[in-house]
């Protein structure tokens, strides 16, 4: 083969590969947008059954054509402390069959139908032209996305079939079953897809390519890919929580012993491909494809009885440093799927308006015992709050950049709360300003005002708890509830502040004392009004 030959053949064969996995992305992407809905449903189960983990394993693989994303959802779920270890083993499990599907399809290139089935992009494309729904437009991308994978498996297919002769000279010197083992490992680390290498040796056999003898050879690669499978979920697990990493290792663990066990019965059983797979399938392709299912399926057999173990080895490899409890609710590891995604802001906007609260307390302490001391506490409350809301924004900013219109209410609708909440974190920094002026000029307020502002307070906190409710439960008839508090501490700030004008006239109060005084009963008004906004954005 001459220079210009070569430089020839990498190109189309780079070629082909890029389309194949343009494809494949647009497939896995999609496609598991449209299933947003049906991902959070398998997912949000808790059944302790493992066969049924199992399934929905496999299914959502193959409902969104990636084993990688599933498994990374499972990281990110465990460690938001959606699903436990011992439901996430078995859902990996499960992954790890449906993942086998896209070679399935891949196969299917070894057949002459394959190049009608290419007309899909031109199908898909004219449909996402013309077609004016988000479905509809995903619908058309997925469809274009299945075509391409056929183009880019005809063109890697051709550029060997053109090169043939000297590239099978090549691959035949190779037989060392480990270094085949190891370059499926470091093939799919690098695509971070055991679907795409697996669909690239299928090409390879389509092109009439043979690895080694043409014995097993073939299939010590294919072990090797289920091990670099494990990349793309150790990754995301980097820094996530213990039970994230634990998660990630269990997949390792689960892969590496399957492969490991594999590999053994190859090398003892030289004609293990001759014996089973060419007996019964004619196509090479599907004969590769055949086992890549085989061989999981077989794996998730024996392992399923061992999933506690496989568990409590992780937490034997991994020891928690510290208190489980989570800094934060949010996982750019679920942003693929909204519905889940809002659920978990949900829970990290109870955990912001819980801080901004604190800093009420905090802050109405320092004023009611004149104490300087809590003025910096409530300061550094404030700038958690600052930081989780910044925190918040930055994450549904992401969100409403691949969500469903659909999705777009309530992404806006926390972007609203978020505004109320700050307004609870600015009022604490007004008690502290109240403190600090009462204290430079002297002002002391009296046992009797300290206890109407007490009472109005109380029903702050009884509106916050109600608020809190609202935003766990969605019970509608807690606005009723809501709304009379509200009222409870309108009225209450307008006989504050009439009780506040006599005691001037009687002169029992200093002039001085009225500004702080009245701004301070209308901030607690204000607090129970952002309060109530949130309880009506959540529950209407």
């Amino acid at each position: 083969m001459t220079i210009a030959q070569l430089s020839l053949f990498l190109v189309r064969l780079l070629a082909g590969t890029g389309v194949f996995l343009v494809g494949v992305h647009l497939l896995t992407a999609n496609i598991e947008q449209l299933a947003t809905g049906k991902i959070k449903e398998l997912f949000g189960r808790t059944a302790g059954q493992r066969l049924l983990n199992v399934g929905i394993g496999a299914a959502t693989t193959a409902l969104i054509q990636s084993s990688g994303v599933t498994t990374v959802l499972i990281v990110g779920f465990v460690n938001v402390g959606v699903m436990n270890l011992y439901q996430a083993a078995a859902m990996i499990m499960g992954a790890n069959i449906g993942t086998t599907i896209t070679a399935q399809i891949a196969a299917l290139s070894a057949f002459p139908i394959t190049t009608y089935i290419q007309l899909l992009v031109f199908a898909g494309i004219m449909m996402f032209m013309i077609c004016k729904g988000d479905g509809q437009k995903r619908t058309g991308l997925i469809l274009a996305g299945l075509g391409l994978v056929f183009i880019g498996l005809a063109l890697m297919s051709d550029a060997m079939k053109a090169n043939r002769d000297a590239i099978q000279g090549l691959f035949e010197v190779v037989t060392n079953p480990l270094l085949l083992l190891l370059t499926g490992v470091l093939l799919t680390a690098l695509v971070q897809s055991s679907s795409a290498t697996t669909s690239i040796i299928i090409a390879m056999s389509v092109a009439g390519l043979t690895i080694g003898t043409g014995g097993n050879e073939v299939l010590y690669i294919i072990l090797g890919t289920n091990i670099g499978s494990c990349v793309t979920a150790l990754m995301s697990s980097f820094t996530a929580g213990a039970n994230a990493k634990r998660a990630s290792l269990i997949h390792l663990l689960f892969n590496t012993l399957g492969s490991a066990l594999f590999f053994a019965v190859l090398m003892c059983w030289p004609g293990f491909m001759d014996t089973f797979f060419r007996r019964w399938f004619p196509e090479t392709a599907t004969q590769i494809a055949m086992f890549h299912t085989f061989f999981n399926i077989t794996c998730t057999v024996l392992f399923l009885p061992f999933c506690n173990w496989f568990v409590k080895v992780s937490e034997l490899l991994i020891q928690e440093k510290e208190a489980p409890a989570a800094e934060t609710w949010l996982d750019e590891r679920i942003l693929s799927s909204a519905s889940l995604a809002i659920a978990q802001l949900e829970k990290e906007m109870i955990r912001l308006s819980d801080t901004a609260m604190e800093a009420f307390r905090m802050g109405y302490r320092s004023f009611e015992k004149r104490d300087k001391s809590l003025i910096e506490p409530t300061h550094q409350l404030i700038d958690q709050s600052n930081g989780i809301c910044q925190a918040m924004v930055n994450y549904l900013i992401r969100l409403s950049a691949q969500s469903k219109l659909a999705d777009e209410k309530p992404i806006s609708d926390f972007h609203s709360n978020l505004g109320d909440i700050m307004r609870i974190a600015e009022i604490a920094d007004n008690f502290t300003k109240y403190t600090q002026k009462s204290i430079e000029h002297k002002l002391d307020f009296s046992d009797r005002v300290k206890e109407e502002l007490r009472e109005m307070v109380e029903r702050v906190e009884e509106l916050y708890a109600l608020t809190k409710r609202a935003v766990t439960e969605k019970e509608p008839a807690l606005l009723a509830r809501i709304d009379r508090v509200e009222n409870e501490i309108d009225s209450l700030r307008k006989t504050l502040i009439n009780r506040h004008i006599q005691r001037l006239n009687q002169g029992e109060c200093r002039a001085e004392s009225s500004g702080i005084f009245i701004n301070l009963v209308s901030n607690l008004e204000r607090l129970g009004d952002h309060l109530t906004y949130i309880a009506h954005t959540v529950l209407e």
